[in-house]
């Protein structure tokens, strides 16, 4: 067993046990820490995929920015026991009955799929790779990255102009 296969299993573990502590947890701030953690393990799926720029970008973007604006958003909003509505039973059962049919219908459409045959290029290839990334933004495509980044600036300077005080 080499160490790609025990880096896979491990984060595997890692992102399936987080995930689950996302959706049991009772506390808000809680959940969204543990959905950083699977963010995180699934970037490690990315690195190991070769995708180093999928996972800088899941880490940043996801993990970094917006569970940051979803925790400020969630301490902000003060949740507690009081001010929780209740939920009713049917309500629940109602819940459980259609994450089952989804269920039900997702193992019906990945039963006859022949993943067998089919494995992942892992530490091999070089299409994830940030400098044939780059290589290509900047080459190729230049003309639309700068247009993109003038297009991003005027809405910048629009926002300022916009909320700007009087």
């Amino acid at each position: 067993m080499n160490i790609t296969t025990i880096l896979f299993w491990f984060l595997s573990v890692v992102a399936l046990f987080s995930a689950l502590m996302v959706i049991t947890n009772k506390n808000p701030v809680y959940s969204v820490l543990w959905l950083i953690v699977t963010f995180f393990a699934i970037s490690g799926h990315y690195i190991l995929l070769n995708a180093q720029f999928l996972a800088i970008v899941n880490v940043i973007v996801y993990a970094g920015a917006i569970m940051v604006l979803f925790l400020f958003v969630i301490m902000l909003m003060n949740l507690n026991k009081e001010t929780e509505p209740q939920k009713n039973r049917w309500l629940r059962m109602a819940g459980a009955i259609a994450g089952g049919c989804l269920l039900l219908v997702l193992v019906a459409a990945l039963k006859d799929t022949d993943m067998k045959q089919q494995l992942a290029m892992t530490n091999g290839g070089n299409i994830g790779l940030i400098k044939n990334l780059g290589k290509e933004l900047f080459t190729t495509y230049v003309v639309p990255f700068e247009i993109s980044s003038i297009l991003f600036l005027s809405a910048m300077v629009g926002a300022v102009v916009i909320g700007k005080k009087e």
